[in-house]
């Protein structure tokens, strides 16, 4: 039994999943989304009227369900969720949990899929990334691609009569409950839990021999291919680690971080991206300097794109970070795209790379992008010069003002004043 607001823990979460581990059928399908939370379901099928994005039988089923619990409840009430940290460790839970084969469905041909009968298999479906508005258009659509993937899945392997159990879940949530009043201590809960998660996966490293020699990190890395296709890497890059990096290189004065995909989404085989890094001395600051000079993308081995990267350096002893970094003009560092590269879009929020001196394994102290006068700093400058203007004004004008030298006597004749005076 689950309360109102509950979090379950990853122990708790184990516990419910005992049943799949010891049923006859061992097979388990594993569905996994960027972001979803449980009021999804409801906020999307009600508020699109007739676009309702949800509708294969499982999902289906359980809107109904959600929805005869909202209308029992004699009040409002948050749903129970699951914690971020269970669903980060849910993959090597399940692969401790037996001898599962484990296979990842990037082409959703599941006619083509090689099922054991003698060992559990555990199927992984990397469903597509929602927009970062979970009100704009586009996150309805890329729901309902994803309720048309779990759908068609589901029902090719019912067809080839194959027993299984499916999860859909995802990596983080993708709202936050909003009550103020006996719900706060749980949102606060909720948000720093979902900040933890956020950046809890270490970063991606590469090793030349017993020493690291590459870090990258970043909390959303993405691509957009011809201005419609996104392509989500950050799960293949830092969580799942699909991702090859045996050609990357390293060197004192060049290093080059190259990031391999094997079928990341539907029509491209393969995509290549490349980070080039130089280590170079400059006589005005007598020191060295670590620079990103460009991004190369290859898709398929024969399309090639190049990015000119402008503002991303740092001290050769240093780290880079940056909070956005992509193509767009609002970025602090921008990727300056050539005329190959016109039809991707780069999309990287909180990025850190260092290429050039790693000690221990670890990021060192990072230069960060943003420049000493920010936005807020400008506007309290402008602000400040504007009430300054005027106080100064009016403390002129105070100054201006003068007394009458003469007054009028009432028992007098009436004061008469020149009009020299």
């Amino acid at each position: 039994a689950v309360h109102e607001g509950q979090v379950v823990s990853a122990q708790e979460l184990t516990v419910l999943l005992q049943p799949l581990f010891t049923q006859n059928s061992r097979n388990l399908v594993l569905f996994l989304q960027d972001r979803l939370s449980t009021d999804d379901f409801t906020y999307f099928s009600e508020s699109y009227g007739n676009k309702n994005p949800f509708q294969n039988r499982v999902n289906k089923l359980l809107i109904n369900l959600l929805q005869e619990i909202l209308q029992s409840s004699p009040s409002s009430l948050v749903l129970p969720a699951v914690d971020c940290k269970a669903i980060k460790y849910l993959l090597s839970v399940l692969q401790e949990s037996g001898d599962w084969k484990l296979t990842n469905l990037t082409n959703l041909n599941v006619s083509q899929l090689e099922v054991s009968a003698s060992n559990p298999n555990l199927l992984v479906v990397q469903l597509q990334p929602l927009a970062s508005d979970l009100k704009d258009i586009s996150t309805l659509e890329a729901i309902a691609e994803n309720d048309k993937i779990i759908g068609r899945v589901t029902m090719d392997l019912q067809e080839r009569g194959i027993h299984f159990s499916a999860i859909y879940t995802a990596v983080r949530p993708s709202r936050i409950s909003r009550r103020t009043d006996v719900m706060a201590g749980l949102r606060r809960q909720l948000m720093a839990a979902e900040e933890e998660d956020s950046s809890s996966y270490p970063p991606l490293n590469v090793t030349t021999g017993n020493s690291t020699c590459i870090l990258f990190y970043a909390s959303n890395f993405s691509l957009k291919a011809n201005r419609s296709v996104l392509i989500d890497l950050t799960n293949a890059t830092f969580l799942t680690q699909n991702v090859d990096i045996s050609a990357s290189q390293c060197s004192d004065s060049n290093t080059t971080l190259s990031l391999k995909y094997t079928k990341p989404v539907n029509g491209i085989s393969s995509l290549e991206i490349r980070f080039l890094m130089t280590n170079k001395f400059y006589e005005v600051s007598a020191r060295k300097w670590s620079t990103l000079d460009s991004v190369e993308i290859v898709q398929d081995g024969e399309k090639f794109a190049k990015f000119n990267v402008s503002g991303i350096s740092a001290p050769a002893e240093y780290s880079f970070h940056c909070q956005l970094v992509g193509t767009s003009n609002l970025y602090p560092a921008r990727l300056v795209p050539s005329d190959e590269a016109k039809n991707w879009d780069v999309f990287i929020s909180k990025l850190q790379i260092q290429g050039f001196n790693i000690i221990n394994n670890q990021f060192s102290y990072a230069s960060d992008c943003t420049g000493f006068f920010t936005p807020g700093i400008w506007m309290g400058l402008v602000t400040s010069v504007i009430l300054l203007w005027i106080l100064t004004y009016g403390i002129h004008m105070i100054m201006q003002l003068t007394t009458n030298s003469r007054f009028d006597d009432p028992k007098g004749p009436a004061l008469s004043v020149p009009q020299t005076e």
